[in-house]
């Protein structure tokens, strides 16, 4: 009879292992749930984000258009005569023309180029 005594009463390791089970799949359960929260939220916070991008695109799009369109020289003439600055195109006595001396024989122009950088010449070509 001790042997059936033993096998009606409950063991405590097998209820600790079951409780422990139920706790894990409890755990597991809200995780997931959580989890899916948080990807939801974050789907829509990029998707704003996406929205917010898309405008501002936009707008900078209208933005660098308004700038050509002020930058082009008919713009620019229209204004100065709105303005009355007295501005035009110059006289020929006005225009002065720069010739670029020829590059010392021996060095590309890449050396000469980076060889002259820095250097201030005065009016009579001393540095």
């Amino acid at each position: 009879m001790a042997n059936r005594k033993s096998n009606s009463e409950p063991n405590f390791a097998s209820a600790l292992k079951a409780l422990l089970l139920c706790a894990f799949f409890v755990t597991s359960g809200v995780g997931y749930v959580w989890y899916k929260s948080q990807i939801k939220v974050l789907g829509d916070e990029i998707g704003k984000l996406e929205m917010r991008l898309a405008d501002l695109q936009r707008g900078n799009k209208s933005r660098q258009d308004q700038l050509a369109e002020r930058s082009s020289p008919g713009e620019l003439d229209a204004r100065a005569k709105k303005m009355n600055l007295g501005l035009g195109i110059p006289s020929v006595s006005q225009v002065v023309h720069l010739t670029e001396p020829a590059p010392a024989p021996g060095f590309s122009s890449a050396h000469t180029r980076s060889s002259n950088e820095g250097r201030v010449q005065g009016v009579d070509g001393e540095e």
